[in-house]
């Protein structure tokens, strides 16, 4: 049987805590990935500590967003981490994602979309004309132009995303209820698998209290 693959946020810059999540999510009937974001890449010790890690599959959310060189180099400055993945927003440009996939080797490029934490009044505020469905397919275009190899998008633009983009989509903003917490476009886990999510991405819903206890409760879920 497939197992289902998440990708759970190390959202800490405690050491003690991301080994023991680390630890928590091993042997499972779930496969586990492990997602560390600026805040944890930018800590104290965060780099040091993922350079050590071995045999897990590191997804480096740096959400790089800058001009082309500045992206470049950003991408060479972490290539001694080794890591499986690595994110870079859509919204840079075209000329940016060629060039960053040209030097991204064996890491994975995957390609921001919109954040979950965005929504059709937020995109307004910013200044965007179009709604969230039609950025997120034109951004998807734009990936597929480029080559990349995974895509980042809410659940409820996969069905969109897939008619598009043939290769993995990641899922953020997951929510085993309806706690949205600083997240907009939410989704059960059992959902957004249904809806053809490759990978999601869980923190607090598996990081927050008991783990085992948590990663129990998910296991429930996919199987009702």
């Amino acid at each position: 049987m497939k197992k289902n693959k998440i990708f759970v946020a190390c959202d800490s810059t405690n050491i003690l805590k991301i080994k023991k999540i680390i630890k928590e999510t091993q042997k499972t009937k779930i496969k586990f990935g492990y997602k560390f974001g600026i805040e944890f890449l930018n800590s104290k010790y965060g780099r040091k500590f993922l350079s050590k890690v071995k045999n897990k599959i590191i997804f480096a959310d740096l959400k790089i967003h800058d001009i082309p060189n500045t992206c470049i180099s950003t991408i060479k400055a972490i290539k001694d981490l080794n890591v499986n993945y690595l994110t870079i927003h859509i919204s840079s440009g075209l000329e940016a994602l060629k060039s960053c996939k040209k030097i991204s080797g064996k890491t994975k490029l995957i390609g921001v979309t919109t954040l979950t934490s965005l929504n059709d009044k937020s995109l307004k505020e910013i200044g965007y004309d179009k709604k969230i469905n039609q950025l997120v397919l034109h951004q998807t275009k734009l990936a597929k132009k480029a080559n990349l190899d995974a895509i980042v998008c809410s659940a409820h633009e996969v069905k969109i995303v897939k008619k598009f983009f043939k290769k993995e989509i990641i899922t953020p903003g997951i929510r085993f209820n309806d706690i949205t917490d600083d997240q907009k476009r939410i989704v059960t886990p059992k959902q957004a698998y249904k809806n053809g999510s490759d990978w999601l991405v869980i923190g607090r819903p598996i990081t927050k209290g008991n783990i085992r206890k948590n990663i129990q409760t998910l296991i429930d879920h996919l199987s009702q």
